[in-house]
């Protein structure tokens, strides 16, 4: 009985790996607002991270993180590195430029894990004078991430995160 037993634990946790081995090698969340403001007025409050952490979703659940900006004050080469006991270590940092149409940033997780992904902001104008805002995150995954990513919902947890953002970017560009 307890050799059955301990045979059975064990192709569970045999086939609970070989799952995770199958997962995506990748990931990416994704999530969009619509904003009624000019397309340069959402891209000011995106490539330059003083205003980005005006409405930065993480910084609002831990305002005493530290904090230093380095680089340029805004544009490519801007960078930002927090820590503290919620959000842990790592950095941001503004890649590529596209006025008014796209903000690229490298992120760099050190603690509580490590990770290097890049986030992604797409702004396109409407007809009717809003702007479509699109915001990403994207990166590799590797094994410990596959097999965390069959307890963790990582598109729930990011995507919840990026929404509350969205929506305090959005009463940022809509106030005079």
């Amino acid at each position: 009985m307890i050799k059955t037993l301990g045979l059975l634990v064990l192709l569970l946790i045999v086939g609970v790996l070989v799952v995770a081995a199958f997962r995506p090698d990748s990931f990416r969340v994704e999530r969009h607002q619509r904003i009624q403001a000019p397309p340069a007025t959402v891209y000011g409050l995106i490539q330059d991270l003083h205003q980005f952490n005006r409405w930065n979703p993480w910084l609002r659940k831990e305002p005493t993180a530290k904090g230093e900006y380095s680089g340029p004050a805004a544009g490519v080469g801007a960078r930002y590195a927090w820590e503290g006991k919620e959000l842990g270590q790592g950095s941001m940092e503004i890649t590529a430029l596209k006025p008014a149409e796209e903000v690229r940033l490298r992120l760099d997780f050190i603690q509580p894990f490590e990770a290097h992904n890049q986030a992604i902001f797409q702004i396109r104008p409407q007809p009717d004078g809003s702007t479509e805002l699109s915001w990403a995150m994207e990166g590799p995954s590797p094994y410990l991430s596959k097999l965390m990513g069959l307890v963790f919902n990582m598109d729930r947890m990011v995507g919840n995160d990026f929404e509350q953002g969205l929506k305090h970017l959005q009463q940022l560009a809509e106030t005079p």
